[in-house]
């Protein structure tokens, strides 16, 4: 017989793989997974938080299971919800449903609750055990734990470059260093974004369309930060048939012609913390960076980017002229660089793909 905490981890890994079936699709909400167990510890209720607004986890797992669920178990990857938010607190869900265990994997970092749930259900007589793969969950909801405690959106950063470090052709031609396996990679990555970020230099050179190719929908948001707003008439972001797109800028530009279709937004600066604030409150807990080397370097000079994913293709484009994908960062000296450990590297078909945690 398994012991009670490796009893604990094989139904909490269950539910982290129901939560990740709404990968890209909860925010501004937490991805969230729930299992039921009845007295005998036999399974009789699973669900997951599909979007914001749908019952929770534990709504789900619980009305699977019903009248199965008296006396029993719920395991949950993050902490019960102990206010009233779109829909009613799933603590008051629990204890109604005459659960008397709760095994919770991670505390929800959300002032609202930060414990509240967890000493809920303790008042009401049930057993709470609290921390049960609270890393991996951790790692799972590491967009939604950031903007909650920052305020600001989890930030990845992606690039394809040549073996030599050149990102484009210096004619500008850039279409295609990566191969296919790669490409769908990247379309897979946008899925699991909430906004694609790009500046208008990537806009008037590349006309990227930024979608995931219909891996989710809605698609993710399509953002253009432009200072000047010196921006094609036409271009396939204009096309918001196909998936939304907002156009950030500073002021001044208000006199300024703008495309029609996307949404437009005035920033106090046409900066990327500036617009990270705007997206968070927009409900984004995760955004992607694929724009040109200045703005990247921007992004990261601002504390803008918590994540990394390079895209290194065997060939060689040479030139002294080529673009390479970082902007000046400003380092003098050797020992001011950023240096990076620990990369998870893989194979993309005849690509490899370099990942990396910055914090």
């Amino acid at each position: 017989m398994l012991s009670g905490s490796t009893r604990w981890n094989v139904w909490m890994r269950r539910a982290l793989q129901l939560a990740a079936l709404a990968e890209g699709q909860t925010s501004p909400n937490p991805l969230v997974g729930a299992v039921v167990l009845d007295a005998q510890g036999a399974l009789v209720g699973e669900g997951f938080h599909a979007k914001a607004g749908q019952a929770h986890a534990e709504v789900g797992a619980l009305a699977q299971a019903g009248a199965r669920a008296r006396g029993g178990t719920i395991i949950v990857t993050l902490e019960p919800c102990c206010h009233q938010g779109r829909t009613p607190p799933c603590s008051e869900a629990v204890i109604q449903a005459g659960i008397q265990r709760v095994v919770v994997a991670l505390t929800d970092p959300d002032p609202r609750v930060a414990g509240g749930g967890i000493q809920r259900l303790r008042d009401a007589g049930l057993e709470v055990i609290t921390g049960v793969l609270e890393a991996e969950a951790a790692q799972q909801n590491r967009a939604f734990v950031h903007r909650v405690q920052t305020g600001l959106p989890w930030g990845l950063l992606k690039w394809a470059m040549s073996l030599d470090g050149r990102t484009a052709l210096p004619n500008g031609e850039s279409q295609w260093i990566s191969a296919p396996p790669a490409r769908d990679w990247v379309h897979h990555w946008r899925a699991g974004c909430d906004a694609v970020i790009v500046g208008g230099g990537t806009v008037r050179a590349d006309n990227p369309l930024l979608t995931s190719r219909g891996r989710r929908s809605p698609e993710p948001l399509r953002v253009v930060l432009s200072r000047s707003l010196d921006l094609p008439s036409q271009a396939q972001l204009w096309d918001t048939s196909l998936a939304p797109t907002l156009l950030a800028h500073g002021p001044g530009c208000a006199d300024r012609p703008c495309p029609e279709g996307p949404e437009t937004l005035e920033l106090l600066a046409s900066e990327p913390l500036d617009l990270l604030h705007a997206l968070a409150a927009r409900g984004c807990n995760r955004v992607l960076w694929e724009c040109g080397p200045a703005l990247a370097a921007a992004a990261l000079q601002q504390g803008c980017v918590q994540e990394l994913a390079v895209v290194i293709a065997p060939k060689l484009l040479g030139g002294d002229l080529a673009r390479t994908p970082l902007g000046d960062l400003g380092f003098t000296a050797m020992d001011e660089v950023m240096a990076l450990s620990d990369l998870n590297a893989q194979r993309l078909g005849s690509d490899l793909l370099l990942q990396q945690r910055l914090i």
